[in-house]
């Protein structure tokens, strides 16, 4: 049975909290990613910052959905969740729009165990940590090799 060590991509491309959101806008296009990890000054996984995070900031501004109780306005969506949009939105450091504490794996998770993760929670890449460390990452290209070379 394939692992995640069998497939993942070893030399692992990295950006900080800090780092500039348009900077790693252009890494994520020039190497063609879906995501890079973001690790802290002591080399700890914080978040994943995926295209998707980036491209929420061309939205427009979601306006909060709302009714009319008793002649006053009862929210639909909380607080917290508009804020975080609007953050997002902003963002002009990768720890303003990245996904904090994102789901990561072992060497030894099963091929099977990630396309599920990926499939089941729209996740485009998955960092695989070791001991706490980053050792590599998954994403659906991985994924889709292996397919394909099964085929030969």
């Amino acid at each position: 049975m394939r692992t995640a060590k069998d497939i993942m991509t070893r030399d692992v491309v990295t950006v900080t909290p800090d780092t500039d959101v348009n900077a790693a806008a252009k890494i994520l296009l020039e190497k063609d990613f879906n995501g890079l990890p973001v690790l802290d000054e002591d080399g700890k996984l914080v978040g994943v910052l995926c295209q998707s995070d980036l491209v929420v900031q061309q939205r427009e501004f979601p306006l909060p959905s709302f009714f009319t109780l008793l002649g006053g306005f009862v929210a639909l969506t909380s607080l917290s969740q508009l804020q975080r949009a609007v953050d997002k939105m902003a963002a002009t450091k990768v720890s303003q729009a990245m996904t904090p504490d994102p789901v990561s794996v072992s060497p030894d998770t099963p091929v099977n165990k990630l396309a599920d993760l990926m499939a089941e929670n729209k996740y485009h890449t998955i960092p695989v940590l070791e001991d706490g460390k980053l050792v590599g990452v998954v994403g659906k290209k991985d994924i889709l090799r292996l397919l394909a070379s099964s085929e030969e």
